[in-house]
């Protein structure tokens, strides 16, 4: 089993001397209201709507109830529009902050969440033109969102548990 410093991964420990000073960079909130950083406070509504939609969509799957398609097309496009919204601060903090730019992690979590927009942007497409397909296509991209929920979190609690990005507002900017 490799270790994290074996990756590559910037690490104050690293036998590469670039590598320590790039882990030695800056990893604090650059985008943050009264010291909470903004990407950390919206991705729970993205995740907690991406489930709720799948949660809806199986209820659909049970019941047939047009109820559920009603819960579905809000939870997908209320999922998407948060998304948008938490991955327009995620983006500028991984520009704007070097310390989280150098890191592999942050371009897994980058591309895995970018990866989940879209598909959750195609579910709410799906059931605004075409609510008839929910079943089995609506639930079919419900089930890849949820994978992709659960992969872009892992990658995001990666970046701020084993590397202490976010956590604090940046006293460099």
């Amino acid at each position: 089993m490799q270790s994290e410093e074996s990756t590559g991964e910037a690490d104050a420990s690293h036998a590469n001397p670039r590598i320590r000073d790039m882990a030695q960079q800056d990893v604090g909130s650059a985008v943050a209201v009264a010291g909470h950083p903004i990407h950390a406070m919206l991705v729970h509504f993205p995740i907690a709507l991406v489930i709720c939609t799948l949660g809806a969509d199986g209820m659909y799957w049970i019941t047939a109830d047009p109820f559920w398609v009603q819960v579905g097309l809000w939870g997908a496009g209320a999922a998407f529009a948060f998304g948008l919204l938490a991955s327009a601060a995620g983006t500028v903090e991984l520009l704007a902050v070097p310390g989280i730019r150098v890191r592999v992690a942050s371009w897994n979590h980058a591309i895995a969440a970018i990866t989940l927009i879209a598909m959750i942007g195609a579910n709410f497409g799906l059931r605004m033109t075409a609510p008839e397909a929910i079943l089995p296509h609506g639930l079919l991209l419900s089930l890849l969102s949820a994978v992709l929920t659960a992969l872009a979190g892992w990658h995001g609690g990666k970046l701020v548990f084993d590397h202490g990005v976010g956590l604090i507002i940046s006293t460099k900017h």
